[in-house]
């Protein structure tokens, strides 16, 4: 039996991989949210969608569609939204009878974990997050090798990821840290959570620089040291990208070894989904280390270059 979906952030970025995850699996999406009414996204998957811009009148007709039978109910929320609405709409899929399926990060606190998971039990409802690189099939071999392979000497890995954003982006609430975590956890909590899935909890981290287009630091993992490097800054990007016309250097060495993962990742979204509707997504448990991580890194204090430091942060010391 198909299922109802409802979705907040309709008009975002990340929206159409979870229309797509809608439709792939064979559910349907009854109502959309969001305050930019730029929404034409979704004749592209569903053609009888009611759409608001004012999450009150959402909230009304959700309500009322709850109240007339489980046909008609909505049975999951999909979390598109900014990342500080995250909390408060997960709260709301629980409060209508719905279970959530939302974005990373899924909070932008540890404590509102906390909170999530005492309306959980109290609902019977669950919320789940998008953890896409989990799923990713590639990924998924190298982390079972990975565990196959334990040795007594920890792993040397390097995390760099460029990722190049206009002026628009610090314009936005991506750039304001009280909205989106920063870049930390807008961008590098995916980067953080596949580094802890791969070789274990964090024992220490340092950060060394922290500015509003890029950051670095390092951490000290149970299998692993990594260093690691976040940018959104063009200047960063390798020259030799530059030439291809290519604005994204994603990248991750194991002991000097690149992983591949650059491809793939179009029907990642529509995997998760599919775990999710039988039984098996990923919930706050496995949510929480990621966010308890990039907390921690945004609140800490910068201590400067130290003999840890990523090789492109390095050029910055003064």
């Amino acid at each position: 039996m198909s299922k109802n979906f409802a979705l907040t952030g309709v008009s975002g970025y990340v929206a159409p991989r979870h229309l797509r995850a809608i439709r792939d699996t064979g559910n349907r999406l009854v109502a959309a949210v969001d305050p930019n009414d730029s929404a034409g996204i979704i004749d592209s998957f569903f053609t009888d969608v009611r759409f608001f811009t004012e999450f009150e009148r959402f909230d009304r007709h959700i309500e009322k569609l709850r109240r007339k039978n489980d046909e008609n109910r909505v049975h999951y929320v999909s979390i598109c939204s900014p990342n500080y609405l995250h909390d408060a709409h997960a709260r709301f899929a629980l409060r209508v009878g719905a279970d959530a399926i939302c974005e990373k990060p899924l909070v932008l606190n540890p404590w509102n974990i906390d909170a999530l998971a005492e309306l959980e039990r109290e609902s019977g409802h669950r919320i789940y997050t998008v953890l896409q690189l989990r799923v990713h099939p590639p990924l998924v071999a190298l982390r079972e090798k990975l565990l196959e392979s334990k040795g007594s000497s920890k792993r040397e890995v390097c995390l760099t990821y460029i990722t190049a954003r206009g002026p628009w982006y610090l314009v936005s609430w991506k750039g304001q840290a009280e909205r989106s975590g920063g870049l930390v956890t807008n961008i590098g909590i995916h980067f953080f959570d596949l580094l802890m899935w791969f070789f274990g909890g964090v024992e220490s981290w340092e950060v060394h620089m922290a500015e509003p287009t890029r950051t670095a630091g390092f951490l000290e993992l149970e299998r692993a040291r990594v260093k690691w490097f976040l940018s959104i800054n063009d200047e960063d990007i390798p020259a030799g990208l530059k030439k291809v016309n290519q604005r994204t250097c994603r990248s991750i060495t194991i002991d000097g070894d690149e992983v591949e993962f650059s491809g793939g990742f179009t029907d990642l979204h529509t995997i998760v989904y599919q775990e999710i509707l039988a039984g098996r997504g990923f919930g706050l448990d496995e949510a929480r280390p990621s966010i308890q991580l990039v907390h921690d890194i945004r609140e800490a204090e910068r201590i400067g270059f130290t003999a840890n430091v990523h090789a492109l942060a390095e050029r910055f010391k003064k």
